[in-house]
């Protein structure tokens, strides 16, 4: 059976190498980027599904990564994470071009959820 093709953006090392482990139940990390730099380099090189990504990266924000993804691909589904979940973020993030916005503290299984959403809406 295919599962989602995942590449996550985030600066924190401990929690991007936990969310690795834990969507790799059901996902298929193919790379783990901490600089928002090397994000669209690695989306262009991994062919992710869907994209990860956290709205504060170093160098360039995760709102404009989701931006340059989403122009580069249309059908590119990016899901921008955050720890300061509010309605501007939300309404910023889904204007550049987000499939969803979650809070990182979101229950490991909504997460999976949410990513095979925006996964079977690219099929």
């Amino acid at each position: 059976m295919t599962r989602p093709r995942v590449l996550i953006a985030d600066d924190h090392p401990g929690f991007a190498k936990a969310l690795g482990r834990i969507l790799s139940f059901e996902c298929d990390v193919v790379g783990i980027v901490a600089d928002g730099s090397m994000v669209t380099d690695a989306a262009a090189r991994l062919q992710p599904v869907v994209a990860l990504v956290d709205v504060n990266l170093p160098n360039v924000s995760g709102l404009e990564i989701c931006h340059r993804l989403t122009r580069l691909d249309p059908r590119a589904k990016v899901i921008v994470i955050t720890g300061m979940l509010d309605d501007e973020v939300r309404v910023r993030a889904l204007a550049a071009g987000a499939s969803a916005v979650m809070p990182k503290v979101t229950a490991a299984h909504d997460l999976i959820d949410e990513i095979k959403r925006v996964w079977a809406a690219s099929i």
